[in-house]
């Protein structure tokens, strides 16, 4: 049974709505940087739904369109005293509506990873979250600041990698507050890059791509080194065998899972080089 459903409006949300968009996830328990919200959007301006009931945001959905191929869905959530009724329904609607025939990827919570399957949705791997406390790490001499890097080389590198590009993200990610980004070039090549940025509790590293478990690990304790108040969280591909045993070398201990999941055929992705996800939200 679906309550005042006549009065439940969905709309296009505006970036002054993504702090409530973000606040629903901390109360999640998905611990999003604190700065995420300017990067998330400028992933697709059009791409966020907000759910309201007689003028109350009651919940939310991201439905990131990278191009005319691919999308993915995020940040599904409805408050908890409204769950049941029938408002996450239209929203997921919403934005399946606005990605249209792409390839749709997600990230589900465990709880609603069979809903998805009724959507057509099927797993193609697991990401675990790993948490550990901040470790003693000297700055690697032979990283660089990923800033200085020549964007395009960063731009080609990440769309191998990640499948499509995501320009105006990027320029973003790099230059959130209080972020800290390395890159190993040698030969004027791109090997491998790295960020971490505060959230809620600690720190996320995300993305961390690298050609070899050498370069990922440099990487990851440079990135380390940058803070010295944890925890400290890696979302990693559980198909990655590299990374399971980067963070079991530093003995992360794993906290939270999800399942990649996806409504036709997974994108073509270099899954050995994704050491950490860049996010659940958007893949």
């Amino acid at each position: 049974m679906i309550a005042n459903s006549k009065n439940f409006v969905i709309r296009q949300a505006s970036l002054n709505d993504m702090d409530f968009i973000l606040e629903l996830a901390e109360q999640e328990g998905w611990n999003p940087g604190l700065h995420d919200a300017a990067s998330f959007f400028t992933a697709d301006p059009h791409g966020f739904f907000i759910g309201e009931l007689e003028g109350k945001k009651i919940g939310s959905i991201s439905a990131v369109a990278y191009d005319e191929y691919f999308g993915f869905l995020g940040l599904y959530i409805v408050l908890p005293e409204y769950r049941g009724q029938g408002f996450g329904m239209q929203l997921w609607k919403r934005a399946l509506a606005y990605l249209g025939e792409r390839t749709v990827g997600l990230d589900g919570v465990v709880a609603q990873q069979e809903n998805y399957k009724r959507s057509h949705f099927v797993l193609a791997y697991k990401n675990s979250r790993y948490q550990a406390p901040i470790h003693s790490f000297s700055t690697s001499s032979t990283l660089v600041d990923l800033t200085d890097v020549p964007f395009h080389i960063l731009v080609e590198y990440d769309e191998a990698i990640f499948g499509f590009s995501r320009v105006a993200f990027l320029k973003s990610w790099i230059s959130a507050p209080r972020a800290f980004c390395f890159a190993k070039i040698e030969n004027e090549k791109l090997l491998g890059y790295g960020i971490i940025r505060p959230c809620v509790q600690g720190y996320k590293i995300g993305p961390l791509f690298a050609d070899s478990p050498a370069i990922a690990e440099e990487l990851y304790q440079t990135l380390s080194s940058k803070v010295s108040d944890g925890p400290l969280f890696l979302d990693v591909p559980e198909i990655n065998t590299s990374a399971i045993h980067l963070v079991t070398k530093y003995a992360m201990k794993k906290v939270f899972e999800t399942a990649r999941m996806y409504r036709k055929l997974p994108p073509q992705q270099l899954l050995e080089k994704v050491y950490g996800v860049t996010t659940f939200e958007l893949g």
